[in-house]
């Protein structure tokens, strides 16, 4: 039985997986849609939505099912525990690429007010963030904590830098004002998809060690 279970639960791990990099490519996908004005990447983001969602009812059900099943113990039960939060946090990040495609949508019919070079920058640092949780827990290794919020501090900076960008053009020109606000909120869900990815890591690393950090 205990072999059994552990083949269930190395396949739900897949599944997490799986799911972490959907929404990662959905992330990264949404801000190529936005860096090129291309609404048909966007829309491609947008169709995604719904296998994220799926992926999470699936996993949750079996992550119960193993636990009324098999009555799991120790690092198994930091597992199952692991996947349910990470699930959580992954979907959250789908959802921001959701959200920056829309954002894609909306702004698809002018050209941009000048090249994204920032949201881009903030951007490859948050797909690196993403990629080296997702690979630590793949093969089941503690992540650099302090490497991480090192990440996470650069990004609230160009968040900060992008907001004060924005504010002088649009006191420049009120024309600037709906776009540049978008600007501000594709930082803002930058910057949220970098903190998931901490939460994830301070997940992560419970699950192995039994040892809580907090990622600041």
């Amino acid at each position: 039985m205990e072999s059994k279970f552990h083949k269930e639960l190395d396949a739900i791990k897949g599944k997490v997986l799986d799911m972490g990099l959907l929404a990662g490519q959905m992330l990264e996908d949404s801000m190529v849609s936005l860096s090129n004005l291309d609404v048909k990447v966007a829309d491609d983001v947008l169709a995604k939505k719904d296998k994220i969602m799926e992926m999470d009812e699936t996993i949750e059900h079996q992550c119960i099912q193993a636990i009324s099943l098999y009555q799991p113990m120790a690092v198994d039960v930091r597992s199952i525990a692991a996947y349910l939060k990470l699930t959580t946090y992954i979907t959250r990040i789908g959802r921001y690429g959701k959200d920056i495609a829309n954002v894609t949508k909306e702004l698809a019919d002018k050209p941009h007010i000048k090249k994204l070079v920032s949201l881009n920058q903030m951007a490859r640092i948050v797909d690196d963030m993403i990629g080296t949780v997702l690979k630590a827990f793949e093969e089941v290794k503690e992540i650099d904590a302090d490497a991480l919020s090192e990440q996470d501090d650069t990004v609230d900076c160009i968040r900060y830098s992008i907001f004060r960008e924005c504010l002088t053009y649009m006191m420049e020109d009120s024309k600037n004002i709906t776009r540049c606000a978008h600007y501000i909120m594709v930082a803002r869900y930058l910057e949220r998809c970098a903190d998931h990815a901490c939460k994830m890591a301070e997940k992560i690393n419970y699950m192995i060690t039994g040892k809580r950090i907090e990622i600041r």
